[in-house]
């Protein structure tokens, strides 16, 4: 109430009522300080990720590469006795053949996969002859008897000169610990490769052709 011209009036003392959707000034700025809030926790997570997966790729060691310890390098020289003696001879050296391209097979008689390349070995080897390429195929027979190895060589008509590595110290030079395996060596008694399997004949083709 108040006094005007001596006569009473009373006031509105009402508040303006806030439309629904009048913004307090107070609640927009809480609400872009929680955004702000939020953008930065976000592209702060991101950051931490980021930087977790680069850590985590820096700090990964790479695979390990097994490399054969003999490739690239000379060929350890031996010496043994022939399966099938030829010309008087009955033991043959890998330094005989000096200045050719020599594969050595490392086999036994009761290897099956050395069953299956046998007659692809014996077949490159009478090609190679016939081209009068001076490509040497060795046979190394692997801890056999002699009566086994006989019966191995007829049974599928090896003609390659073979010989017999009755205590495996030759297989043990080359690091064989399975068979069949074949080694290729250079005309300057390097080792170019190794196969620790059975033989294709793409294999077999594409190793000799480094070698010739």
């Amino acid at each position: 109430m108040q006094l005007k011209n001596g006569v009473l009036v009373e006031m509105d003392c009402h508040m303006p009522e806030l439309t629904e959707n009048a913004p307090v000034p107070g609640s927009v700025r809480n609400n872009k300080r929680r955004r702000r809030i939020l953008i930065f926790c976000v592209v702060s997570l991101l950051n931490v990720g980021l930087l977790a997966l680069i850590l985590t790729q820096l700090l990964t060691p790479a695979p390990n590469i097994v490399s054969d310890p003999l490739v690239g390098h000379p060929a350890p020289n031996f010496s043994l006795a022939m399966l099938h003696p030829d010309a008087g001879k009955s033991a043959l050296s890998l330094s005989n053949f000096i200045g050719k391209p020599v594969v050595l097979n490392f086999w036994a008689s009761w290897c099956a996969p050395c069953k299956e390349e046998a007659p692809l070995i014996e077949n490159t080897w009478k090609q190679v002859q016939a081209q009068g390429k001076d490509v040497v195929i060795l046979g190394i027979d692997f801890q056999d008897s002699n009566n086994d190895s006989s019966s191995f060589l007829q049974l599928y008509s090896i003609t390659y000169p073979t010989v017999l590595d009755a205590d495996g110290s030759v297989a043990s030079k080359y690091g064989v610990t399975s068979l069949p395996q074949t080694i290729f060596i250079n005309r300057n008694g390097t080792v170019t490769s190794r196969e620790p399997r059975e033989l294709t004949a793409q294999v077999l083709s594409n190793n000799l052709q480094l070698i010739i």
